[in-house]
């Protein structure tokens, strides 16, 4: 993402939707009214809910709190897989406290990064990412919430340790960014794929072949903002309001009406995350 880079234009509407994965506060949201303002043009394009999600203990605090100023917003609570090295004991207490009130929908992201040990300062390694991980994964299945997955690079061992754990009854796998075969293998599970601006994305051939082989029921759509901004507009920010373009782009590649995608994907959020209709 950068700075020199103009935000998009807003989309032609497309509704309902639901941005199924998003970071309001590094979208830059800080307090309930910049997350009104935020939410309010996503709102206006036909994106009527979001799931802010966080990646450390303090974005999970302010994620609970922006789901509690603004009824549209809902919350995901865990520590990414890169910062598994900071799941103390008093941090597995809050995450376990935070998970449990009423407005957070999901234990996420939680995961395995295999890109970032050795590239990236103080990033947990992987034998203590999968550690985190089967935590995450005991934590789901005792409060009987959605399990969010961040995935990279990990395909094989995040399998496996979901099968070793007994996955929760609800597993998804924000931003997919894996090829075919492993879209049919989590879809034989019953996981839920979600996809992002990445699938817009020309050069991303693996992965917009996976695109196709999804069950409409077994899909979601997110934007994952402020990162992957959809083609064309990829590395300007991104913002909840960008998410028709990713809509259209999928449904293209599945050979779909995007108002039929809009509705089926809507749908399938309301089912996982036990959204009021």
């Amino acid at each position: 993402m950068s700075a020199r880079r103009p935000a998009p234009p807003l989309p032609e509407p497309l509704a309902p939707l639901v941005d199924a994965h998003t970071h309001l506060d590094a979208c830059g949201a800080t307090d309930a009214a910049s997350v009104a303002e935020m939410v309010n043009r996503a709102a206006g394009v036909g994106v009527g809910r979001v799931v802010t999600v966080a990646d450390d203990l303090a974005a999970a605090r302010w994620a609970v709190s922006a789901a509690h100023w603004d009824d549209r917003v809902y919350a995901a609570v865990a520590l990414h897989p890169t910062r598994a090295n900071a799941l103390d004991e008093p941090a597995r207490a809050e995450l376990e406290k935070l998970a449990a009130d009423p407005r957070v929908v999901a234990v996420g992201e939680t995961g395995l990064d295999y890109y970032w040990p050795g590239k990236l300062d103080g990033c947990a390694d992987i034998e203590t990412q999968i550690e985190g991980f089967r935590w995450h994964i005991d934590l789901a299945k005792r409060i009987g919430k959605p399990l969010m997955i961040h995935n990279r690079e990990a395909d094989h061992d995040l399998l496996t340790v979901l099968l070793d754990e007994g996955a929760p009854d609800t597993v998804i796998f924000h931003c997919f960014s894996s090829d075919a075969n492993m879209a049919l293998s989590c879809v034989a599970e019953g996981y839920v794929l979600s996809f992002s601006g990445t699938a817009s994305f020309k050069n991303a051939h693996e992965l917009r072949e996976a695109v196709k082989v999804v069950p409409d029921d077994q899909l979601l759509v997110e934007t994952d903002a402020p990162y992957l901004t959809p083609h064309p507009y990829r590395g300007a920010p991104n913002e909840p309001y960008c998410l028709p373009y990713t809509v259209r782009a999928v449904a293209e590649l599945r050979a779909q009406d995007p108002v039929e995608l809009a509705e089926i994907s809507t749908a399938n959020a309301r089912r996982v995350y036990g959204f009021p209709a």
